[in-house]
Formats: C-alpha cells, sequence, structure tokens
C-alpha cells in the first residue's frame, strides 16, 4: 500500500513577539492570520511588506511622505519644558456600508485626553497645526487608513471609527528626547497604529506593550521605515523609551505616524 502523503502545511505570518508561546500565527491569508493575532495577543508588529500587502501600498508610495516630517512645527504643550518634539494632528471618520461615503476629514479640531489615559497631557485642550495637505492628498494615505480600518473593524464590529492621525518627530536636539513623556499609558480609544517614517542618528526609542490585565509584556526596536506596530488599546498598554544621539555630533531623530481609532465618537472635552 502507498503511503499518504503529508497533509500540506498551513501558511504561517510572524508578527513579531508575543505574550504567549513564540512561533508564526497560522491563517490562510495575511488579513485573518493579523485578526488571529489581534483577538489572541491584543497587538501585532508589521514588516514593511506585511503593512503594504494589507492596504494595497508600495514603499515608494510610503516614501514620498518622508520629506513632510521636515516641515513639523514645534509642540507648544510639553509639559516637562522639553523642546524635542514637533508634530500635526488631524481627524477623520471612516464610515463603512454601500451609502457610507468611506474616509473622510472632518474640520480641524482640538487633540484632548482626559487625566484617566494621560496623567501629563491629560485634560488640556490641544490646539495643534493640521496636517498638511500635501500629506492627505498622497496616494497612500486614504489606503492606509482604510486598510487598517477595515482590518480593525474585522475584530470588533462597528458601523464606523473616528480616527485621529499624529505626524510626529521626537529629535535630540537638546540631547533627549522623549518619544512617551507619559510613560506607559492607554490613549483611550479602541486600536492604535505607531508606524514608523524613519529613525536617524539615534540610540534607544524601544518600545514596550504590557497586558492591561497581567503582568506580561514584550519589548522590540521599530528600526525599518514603514514596519509598525498595532494595538488593541482596550487590553494592552504601550511606552517608548527616551532616544538619545548615536554620537557626539549626530542630531538624531524618530519619525512617526500615530493613528488611532475610536467608535464611540472622538475624545472631547466635557
Amino acid at each position: 500500500m502507498a503511503a499518504e502523503m503529508p497533509a500540506a502545511a498551513t501558511p504561517g505570518f510572524d508578527f513579531g513577539p508575543g505574550f504567549g508561546p513564540e512561533g508564526a500565527t497560522p491563517g490562510g491569508g495575511l488579513r485573518d492570520a493579523l485578526r488571529l493575532r489581534m483577538r489572541e495577543q491584543g497587538f501585532a508588529l508589521l514588516r514593511p511588506s506585511q503593512l503594504g500587502e494589507l492596504c494595497g501600498i508600495s514603499a515608494a508610495e510610503c516614501a514620498a511622505a518622508q520629506p513632510l516630517w521636515e516641515q513639523l512645527p514645534a509642540d507648544p504643550y510639553l509639559k516637562d519644558g522639553g523642546r524635542y518634539r514637533r508634530r500635526r494632528h488631524g481627524s477623520f471618520v471612516h464610515e463603512f456600508g454601500a451609502a457610507s461615503g468611506g474616509l473622510r476629514q472632518v474640520a480641524h479640531r482640538a487633540h484632548y485626553q482626559p487625566l484617566t489615559y494621560n496623567a501629563l497631557h491629560g485634560g488640556l485642550v490641544r490646539w495643534l497645526e493640521p496636517l498638511d495637505e500635501r500629506l492627505c492628498g498622497l496616494s497612500c494615505w486614504k489606503a492606509l487608513l482604510q486598510g487598517l480600518g477595515e482590518l480593525f473593524r474585522g475584530v470588533r464590529a462597528q458601523p464606523r471609527w473616528f480616527v485621529e492621525a499624529h505626524q510626529f518627530r521626537i529629535d535630540t536636539a537638546d540631547g533627549i528626547g522623549r518619544p512617551t513623556p507619559e510613560g506607559a499609558h492607554r490613549d483611550g480609544v479602541d486600536f492604535v497604529a505607531v508606524l514608523l517614517a524613519q529613525r536617524r542618528g539615534i540610540r534607544g526609542g524601544e518600545s514596550r506593550v504590557f497586558e492591561l490585565q497581567g503582568a506580561r509584556g514584550v519589548r522590540f526596536t521599530l528600526e525599518q521605515p514603514w514596519s509598525a506596530l498595532l494595538m488593541d488599546d482596550t487590553r494592552v498598554i504601550h511606552e517608548t523609551t527616551p532616544i538619545l544621539p548615536a554620537s557626539d555630533v549626530d542630531r538624531g531623530c524618530r519619525d512617526t505616524l500615530v493613528l488611532t481609532w475610536r467608535a464611540e465618537g472622538f475624545l472631547d472635552p466635557p
């Protein structure tokens, strides 16, 4: 009798270290595997190629956005007295359904977080400079926000998302830069994505993710441009360690795009 052929191996996807056993996440496709990972672990790491496949965008399209990080205004709201952060902010609504209209940008509004979620800057009504129209007009922008929004809808179904976009540069002009001066925190939303645009002439900037209900945590460093950390903000807390110049003569920086999705409207002042 002829030997039986072994069953075909289930394709696996590497989404970085997790709280549970190491190993690839099985799934028939990238999107399904990501949803499984988000449901099981509450976070996932994406390589640039995975982000591109998920959202239907190319590395060249993403690279076209990079010059816009050179034109960010200073953040005037840092309560620690630092001068290391530059940023812009914008808000969008992503609706689902045949008659919904998809993704649309809303009128410029203040960024607000209660003290519950941000012990350092909570309670401040922060009117930040708006996103550059050139960024929102890039071919990759709409595909990026919609692709991630559709992924998160597969994890937790909602008729619409209220999306905030934060374009950050943290630099080492004064010797040290703090990506998360508030420490380990939640953002008070449903989902968060941290996308690395570039890191240049720095050391440090380690990302850390911890269980909200539990004692486990992981640490890693985003290094490749347009790699991404995706998080379920209802299940994990996160922080990024300070950055320092890589040498005495370097003025380094860490550029990120931080996106948040919330189902119950924008976080507004009471």
